[in-house]
């Protein structure tokens, strides 16, 4: 079994690498490498959407979420992973016009803000995708060792190894052509390991109820999970690459559309596993794992799908990560006269430490949520850069007491600075709403006031200068 899970899972890996190596970017242009620009239907966008926003964490946190909270917040968990989709579907045409030959995030906030936000929200970006990398590569780890015999190490460096080789060389083109086959997949994969454990699921007891927690404290996870997903995925260079890949301002609407419908119903069947799970009576296990634990309870010639619809989401996710962290390295590398050629090598570079962090089978919950604070700190201040009122006294200020604002609820609950902190690490990697909420909100009314405010002294200096100058 060992020989054959092993032989499966490098088909599979070996499949992706042909289909991202066939797809090369077309006139051998920076340009083209890093957007695609202008090329790619909303069909094609839609999916990519779905497979680049698919990892294996769709296999632990929705159906845990289902299991323990209840379908109120896995429903705010769905949007939340959808919303990021949409904002660019909507927000998307406003910067295709704003900057027609734009290429990324740090390229727009330069654009809004000048070079100093730029660097910014550059590092911002570089960090959560770095973060989110580890976590996929840890996951992939996880759930090797889980189903099988395989050394966790070899599918680890197997698939950071196999789609570095393949975004390298191809660009923006090759994830996107590996996402087409990579999301029919894994709906595929989806729909039979799903379909066989629900068959071999027992009775459910007569009278059982969904599970649930009290609706206040389910709106305030649903909330909170909204906006960290939907923030820190704002900075996900990935996402917005694709803004510029479109063929046209109706064809990112429709993919972005299309893709955020997909992910919504996703993530709504596989946590409905997790609440199946759950009222099932099955040992979810300790960690509880609900997804899995539904495996113990099937044939077990399902672990072999369910081992290639990890590799498949993990796979997905990871090319447009390293696409996305390449991209940025390249439009820097271009300002400063450093060939493409070394930007991969950085984004190669880069790949080391990740990998080292995921081999370490370390958990990156708590790692994630302060990323995810952060990027909710400064998303509002960045996105109002296409007000006109904005400047980047406004949009650094904003960041700043969004940073302030997440420490704020935990500083006035329990009196201490340090105590705010501490909250705002979340201890016990445990989502709670009070720093999102503060970071957000306090992010948004600096940003607002700092830009009203630096208009009317700008109103007055004009008005001064000119009752001197008459």
């Amino acid at each position: 079994m060992l020989y054959l899970t092993s032989a499966v899972l490098g088909a599979a890996l070996c499949c992706f690498a042909y289909l991202g190596l066939r797809a090369r970017w077309v006139d051998g242009s920076l340009d083209d490498y890093v957007t695609a620009r202008n090329s790619q239907t909303a069909s094609t966008l839609g999916l990519s959407f779905l497979a680049s926003g698919m990892g294996a964490w769709i296999l632990f946190a929705p159906p845990e979420i289902g299991a323990f909270v209840g379908p109120l917040a896995l429903a705010g968990y769905a949007l939340g992973s959808a919303l990021p989709f949409i904002v660019l579907g909507l927000y998307g045409p406003k910067i295709r016009r704003a900057l027609p030959e734009g290429r990324s995030i740090a390229e727009f906030a330069e654009a809004c803000y000048g070079l100093g936000v730029k660097r910014w929200v550059t590092l911002v970006s570089i960090g959560y995708m770095a973060c989110f990398l580890a976590a996929e590569l840890t996951a992939i780890g996880a759930i090797t060792a889980l189903l099988s015999d395989v050394p966790p190490a070899l599918v680890i460096i197997g698939v950071a190894l196999t789609t570095l080789v393949y975004t390298a060389v191809g660009g923006l083109r090759a994830s996107l052509a590996t996402d087409r086959w990579q999301a029919w997949l894994l709906l595929v994969l989806l729909l039979v390991v799903g379909g066989a454990v629900l068959w071999r699921l027992p009775s459910l007891p007569s009278g059982v109820a969904l599970p649930a927690i009290p609706v206040a404290s389910a709106l305030s996870v649903a909330l909170t999970l909204m906006i960290a997903v939907t923030a820190a995925n704002l900075f996900h260079q990935g996402y917005w690459q694709r803004v510029w890949a479109a063929q046209d301002n109706q064809s990112l609407g429709r993919g972005a559309w299309l893709g955020g419908g997909m992910t919504v119903v996703v993530v709504m069947l596989i946590g409905g596993l997790g609440m199946l799970a759950a009222m099932s009576g099955v040992a979810l296990g300790e960690p509880p794992m609900p997804f899995f634990a539904l495996l113990t309870e099937a044939p077990a010639w399902l672990t072999l799908p369910a081992l290639v619809l990890a590799v498949t989401l993990v796979a997905s996710s990871v090319d447009t990560l390293q696409n996305g962290i390449a991209s940025l390295l390249a439009a820097r590398s271009e300002q400063r006269g450093v060939s493409l050629t070394t930007a991969r090598w950085v984004t190669i570079a880069l790949m080391i430490p990740v990998v080292a962090i995921a081999l370490q089978g370390l958990s990156v919950l708590r790692l994630f949520l302060i990323a995810d604070l952060l990027c909710a700190a400064i998303v509002v201040p960045v996105l109002l850069g296409l007000w006109k009122r904005m400047t980047p006294l406004a949009a650094v200020g904003g960041g700043v007491a969004g940073l302030l604002g997440a420490i704020l609820p935990g500083w006035v609950s329990q009196g201490s600075f340090m105590a705010g902190v501490v909250a705002a690490s979340f201890p016990g990697s445990i989502p709670t709403l009070g720093p999102f909420l503060g970071a957000l909100i306090t992010s948004t009314l600096v940003s607002v006031l700092l830009a009203y405010l630096t208009l009317a002294i700008r109103k007055d200096d004009h008005d001064s200068n000119h009752y001197y100058d008459s």
